[in-house]
């Protein structure tokens, strides 16, 4: 019979990566225990995010996961054995700086989400810039059902849901299909269970093949620019764009479009 601490124990391996052709895979590896975020796993999550951001080479960044589950949230057997406030600030700080690393990546993110997504795992498919679902994918923010209400999560999904919906997943604690979540935003595409790869390549493939420094510029621009009364929005995106227009990919790009060929970017 296996000892309790090796039936709690953590993989050996919290987070994989793997990278082809510009796009790196962060691939959750607890499938057990549905991938839950535990602090191994934000700890590794961490040091991958802070490589990818310093890795040039890197075009588009995919957050997957082993196993039937995308994510489940936080491991609450692990933080009921530190029942204690220091270790819930540290935890929480930590799973807080991870969502927001993936938000400031200069790279696009994309989720790829298979079965549930729930709590903080809903979080982390939120905190993400596009998120494309198998059919079979649920979405909730739960914790109210255990008392807790999932404060942390909701921080990513009313910035990316609107307020009424998500209200009705944090009060109600009910899951929505994948359906649903394309509805209200959560999510930008559904597909066939079987054809979630094919679909992730697909994407995750054409913004690898954009200008990289059109795609970084862009989505600083975006995020910035959204925190910000119109006229500092505008006046920011105004000078974004005369960056954009005057670098060689602008100029490039341009040129391309009217000469009618396709262009070629200097990350090509």
């Amino acid at each position: 019979m296996a000892s309790s601490a090796a039936a709690t124990a953590s993989p050996a391996v919290p987070v994989i990566r793997t990278d082809n052709a510009g796009i790196t895979q962060l691939m959750l590896n607890d499938p057990d225990k549905y991938n839950t975020l535990s602090r191994e796993v934000i700890d590794d999550m961490l040091t991958h995010l802070d490589n990818v951001a310093a890795d040039e080479s890197v075009r588009v960044v995919v957050i997957a996961a082993r196993g039937k589950a995308f994510c489940s949230g936080h491991n609450l057997k692990q933080m009921h054995a530190n029942h204690d406030r220091a270790y819930y600030e540290a935890l929480l700080t930590d799973c807080s700086r991870m969502m927001q690393s993936i938000v400031a990546l200069p790279q696009p993110v994309i989720a790829r989400v298979q079965g549930i997504a729930t709590a903080a795992g809903c979080q982390l498919v939120a905190s993400c810039d596009l998120a494309i679902a198998a059919a079979s994918a649920a979405f909730a923010t739960n914790g109210i059902n255990n008392g807790l209400f999932c404060a942390t999560p909701a921080v990513a999904v009313s910035r990316t849901v609107a307020r009424k919906h998500a209200l009705e997943m944090l009060l109600t604690g009910d899951f929505v299909d994948a359906a649903r979540a394309a509805d209200i935003g959560l999510v930008n595409h559904v597909v066939p269970d079987d054809e979630l790869d094919a679909a992730i390549d697909a994407l995750a493939g054409k913004l690898a093949g954009q200008s990289q420094y059109a795609l970084r510029l862009g989505k600083a621009s975006f995020n910035r620019q959204l925190h910000e009364p119109l006229d500092r929005a505008y006046r920011g995106a105004a000078s974004d764009l005369v960056c954009n227009l005057l670098a060689d990919d602008g100029v490039e790009g341009v040129t391309a479009f009217l000469e009618k060929r396709k262009p070629r970017w200097q990350n090509d």
